[in-house]
């Protein structure tokens, strides 16, 4: 649900009826992973996509269905072998979906509408639906913040727990909902999308209740350092990623917002001064495009012992063994070394701005998810891996195969 946020937001903020169908789990070959949603309104405006368009008549006509009865619903999909033209996902895998209803009559709405406000701001907050469990607890709802705290509306405290608290109730169950706000903060801290099963009473077994717990966190950053033409097609790509990028470079005639009107920030300062005094992360990615010795060496010194996500350097093959060989002068070590992708960019062919934009973003993607960066033609691989350690927010959920 938190994957469409934004369109969601506006359509709480006007007024609309709307029901959200939201992929609880995957089994096998499936295009979209769990917190992928679609939503259709009561004018029947449908946003989002839970299969890449396997099953989407179905779950629009459940999402209809479901703003006329107002129930919620969980509903399974898969191949059918007996009749190859039944609803099912002809990749052989299996989805479950969750179809909610959120209509402005309902006690949960003004939860909905404040995680959508969440979302779409870009903050960090987690939601908790149930998923499977109860009837009458179907589609109950919590939204949890990062400090525990529903951070508006209304919200119940608990003994023993300061500062811990939030929006909503999985039906009135205390204990539930204390067990239901700590995993979903621990979720929220690793950014992650998923299911968690817990008995009635909260405790941390399988057989009661069935959790969804939908993450959305910031954006995650994409610095390109060096305002080069390539920076600009770069800038672009990281932006289509999902990523809030920045651009950094020392030279104020080339750091411009008319040369980078995509960027989200320009920073004119050396680079690695700038990389030493930023907020990175483990799932910063950084490009350095420079392929200047005096901006690279101290640069990449700096990041090679960043706890950062990716970090790639531009060049030909001659200047790559030129910097590693710079860098090892400085004290770098081979591990340390292992990290550099260097020349940046999987084997393309690619010769203007932005096929190697697109070859680069290439390498980010692979290197994130595991990928080698071969055809699928002929490849024994498996096309959709394991997304659990992926979050919903920013680049996380977005991109269907």
């Amino acid at each position: 649900m938190l994957d469409i946020a934004d369109e969601l937001n506006r359509w709480a903020e006007e007024g609309r009826d709307f029901a959200v169908a939201t992929v609880v789990s995957v089994g096998g070959s499936a295009p979209r992973g769990p917190g992928a949603a679609l939503a259709v309104d009561s004018g029947g405006t449908a946003v989002g996509s839970v299969s890449g368009g396997c099953v989407e008549g179905a779950v629009y006509d459940l999402c209809v269905q479901a703003l006329q009865d107002g129930r919620t619903v969980l509903e399974r999909f898969g191949y059918s072998d007996e009749d190859a033209f039944a609803v099912g996902l002809t990749c052989g895998g299996v989805i479950e979906v969750l179809v909610t209803p959120v209509r402005a009559d309902a006690p949960e709405r003004p939860v909905y509408a404040a995680a959508l406000v969440a979302a779409s701001r870009g903050e960090a907050a987690a939601v908790a639906r149930v998923a499977r469990g109860p009837v009458e607890l179907l589609g109950r709802v919590l939204l949890v913040r990062p400090d525990g705290s529903s951070g508006s509306g209304s919200s119940t405290s608990y003994a023993g727990g300061p500062g811990v608290s939030h929006e909503g109730s999985l039906g009135g169950r205390p204990e539930l909902d204390r067990t239901a706000v700590a995993e979903a903060r621990a979720l929220l801290a690793a950014g992650r999308t998923g299911t968690l099963e817990l008995s009635e009473d909260g405790a941390r077994c399988p057989g009661g209740v069935t959790l969804l717990v939908e993450s959305s966190v910031p954006p995650p950053r994409m610095i390109v350092f060096g305002a080069v033409d390539f920076a600009t097609a770069l800038v672009r790509v990281g932006k289509f990623l999902g990523y809030h990028v920045t651009v950094c470079d020392a030279r104020p005639v080339f750091a411009t917002r008319v040369r980078f009107p995509d960027a989200d920030d320009i920073v004119v300062d050396w680079p690695h001064r700038y990389l030493r005094r930023t907020v990175t992360d483990d799932r910063t990615v950084l490009c350095v495009l420079t392929h200047d010795a005096k901006f690279d060496v101290p640069l990449l010194e700096a990041a090679l012992r960043m706890p950062v996500a990716f970090v790639g350097a531009m060049g030909s093959r001659r200047t790559h063994e030129d910097r590693t060989r710079r860098l090892r002068e400085v004290g770098l070590g081979e591990r340390e070394l292992a990290r550099l992708r260097s020349p940046i960019g999987l084997d393309l062919g690619a010769r203007t701005p932005e096929e190697t934009a697109l070859s680069i973003a290439a390498e980010i993607v692979a290197a994130r998810e595991g990928g080698t960066g071969a055809p699928l033609t002929g490849s024994a691989t498996p096309i959709h891996r394991d997304g659990g350690g992926r979050g919903t927010g920013a680049a996380g959920a977005r991109e269907a195969a």
